[in-house]
């Protein structure tokens, strides 16, 4: 066995639980939660940390789960979309998503819900504009980004 495929015990708070999985330091938050833990809310997209796609809570702050590795979460909190849509905080943000079009395949809107809520969330809160810029991450194909550009106006 070479170090690439030793494996260390890993204690974080997954949703408000504390979890404890064996894995290899290197292995990515995405593959974490979908492969050991069955939360298959955060997608794999570009797995570069660009589009979005498997935005998550690390210590209340949205980051790319494909761009964080086992050794960073130790003794961590993570939220994903399933614990964040449940949370009532989220119904705004879902709510105007939903009213202005910016839901089609549904691929990026875990994402688009998590970053929205989170900036919906922070005092003080931004503006549309700065929303807007602050969106850049969360990419979508399919909306052509009128119906988010509607629903971020309308909650910001």
């Amino acid at each position: 066995m070479d170090a690439t495929d030793a494996s260390f015990d890993l204690r974080f708070e997954l949703n408000g639980e504390p979890v404890r999985v064996a894995c290899p330091p290197d292995r990515r938050l995405l593959t974490l939660l979908r492969e050991d833990f069955g939360l298959t809310g955060a997608k794999p997209g570009c797995e570069v940390g660009r589009c979005g796609a498997c935005m998550v809570w690390l210590d209340g702050e949205p980051v790319n789960a494909c761009l964080v590795m086992a050794w960073q979460l130790d003794g961590r909190q993570v939220r994903t979309i399933e614990s964040v849509a449940a949370d009532e905080r989220s119904a705004p943000v879902r709510e105007a998503l939903a009213c202005h079009g910016a839901v089609q395949c549904g691929y990026c809107n875990a994402g688009m819900v998590m970053t929205l809520t989170w900036l919906h969330g922070r005092t003080p809160r931004p503006d549309a504009q700065e929303a807007a810029a602050l969106m850049c991450g969360n990419l979508c194909r399919c909306t052509g980004y009128g119906g988010v550009a509607r629903a971020v106006e309308a909650l910001f």
